[in-house]
């Protein structure tokens, strides 16, 4: 017996002895990360975070990123608003183009005799009063020789007689050029809009010059979805660019009602520009965003999504020109942004990116005022320039900026 015990002490001091010589079995103790970034920085192992900034960007700080820019903006000269008194609006500016030499740009326009009501009071609208800042309106055009100058060159697309498509009122176009002939893609409202909420399909007309005359597409050319389907109310802001040939038309609706309402993007695809239009069976294509402006770039597409839904102010990404990932995050972005995109219908393979356009912006100064006027951004979103004040990651504004966005009248109530 003491034999035995002590044989089986003698086996644990050897396994215990053999354990303590081993190695230890946990992966090998990760370097720490280098003070000094290079390109075989990408190989080592390193957070979700660090690894992000290696795979998802064109470059790991944003002064080497493509598709990363801050954005300035410059007032316009050249257009009334009648003092500011909300009667005249100018909103939603088209991509630019440059023709005959000069500058194109289109956008909705109103000039009513009283400011809007609001949708809430939709039912309250007529002939003369508009229900919200789109009611009521045309299509205007104008022109420029340098992009901050603009001449009013007066109505393109007026509202058609009532019932065709766009009776009540016309609005958020854009423009596509095609075989050398022009196409104005835009909503087309048939009721005050808040009525039942701001229902419209997308109608077109189309002309030989840019300064038209515009004939229009009777009906509609992109109809709304079917009941149940995200799209069944609303398509707005149509956004044509060409590619493999064909015309493609961005657009943006809004669903999950009742509900937190969601803004996403949609893609319809045709031969030319008359359609049949098929949309995408991926559709939505883009998550977020309020208004849909694009720009062809390299093999792909980018597009800056302002405002609304997880994954606004950024700048994205398909060189599918379907499936889109952030390749940028920026703040200020332009509102309602038409950008001057010279490769825009080039079935271009090689887009080069953007570095001027104009946006609108929300010019009430009281309750009763309700107005929008156009502004001209500048920024570095262009593969052809190099501009390092685009390219900063911090906006430093006065306090009273800051403070002027204070807590609502319930807000204050809670505490």
């Amino acid at each position: 017996m003491k034999s035995t015990v002590v044989y089986i002490v003698s086996v644990l001091l050897i396994v215990a002895s053999s354990c303590s010589n081993e190695k230890p079995t946990h992966k090998k103790d990760i370097e720490p990360f280098p003070y000094t970034v290079t390109e075989e920085t990408a190989n080592i192992q390193m957070s979700a975070a660090m690894k992000r900034s290696f795979e998802n960007y064109d470059g790991i700080h944003p002064s080497e990123n493509e598709l990363y820019s801050q954005f300035k903006y410059t007032e316009l000269k050249g257009f009334d608003y009648n003092g500011h008194d909300g009667t005249i609006t100018r909103r939603d500016p088209s991509k630019i183009i440059f023709e005959n030499g000069k500058y194109y740009v289109w956008y909705t326009y109103r000039n009513t005799e009283v400011p809007p009501i609001g949708a809430k009071r939709a039912s309250e609208s007529t002939e003369t009063i508009p229900s919200t800042d789109w009611d009521l309106c045309e299509i205007w055009y104008a022109t420029s020789k340098d992009g901050f100058t603009w001449e009013e060159q007066g109505v393109a697309i007026p509202r058609p007689p009532k019932p065709e498509v766009g009776w009540r009122s016309v609005s958020t176009t854009d423009i596509l050029k095609w075989e050398g002939k022009y196409y104005l893609y835009y909503q087309g409202f048939m009721e005050a809009s808040g009525k039942s909420g701001d229902y419209c399909p997308v109608a077109m007309s189309y002309s030989d010059s840019p300064d038209g005359p515009w004939k229009a597409v009777k009906g509609a050319v992109i109809e709304n979805g079917a009941e149940g389907e995200w799209d069944q109310y609303a398509i707005h802001d149509p956004y044509p660019l060409v590619h493999n040939g064909k015309v493609y038309i961005y657009y943006k609706s809004a669903f999950n009602r009742p509900g937190n309402v969601w803004v996403a993007g949609g893609l319809a695809i045709a031969d030319n520009p008359m359609g049949p239009f098929k949309k995408h069976p991926l559709n939505p294509v883009l998550n977020s965003g309020h208004e849909v402006a694009l720009f062809p770039f390299k093999k792909g597409v980018a597009a800056m999504v302002a405002k609304d839904g997880n994954e606004h102010s950024t700048i994205q990404y398909a060189e599918d020109w379907v499936n889109f990932e952030i390749a940028a995050i920026s703040e200020m972005f332009p509102y309602a942004p038409g950008s001057y995109v010279p490769d825009a219908f080039t079935n271009t393979k090689d887009g080069r990116g953007i570095t001027w356009g104009l946006s609108h912006f929300n010019a009430r100064t009281n309750s009763k005022n309700m107005h929008t006027i156009l502004g001209r951004f500048d920024c570095d979103l262009s593969r052809d320039i190099n501009d390092p004040e685009m390219k900063h990651t911090r906006n430093n504004f006065k306090y009273d900026v800051y403070f002027s966005k204070g807590l609502s009248k319930k807000q204050k109530e809670r505490y």
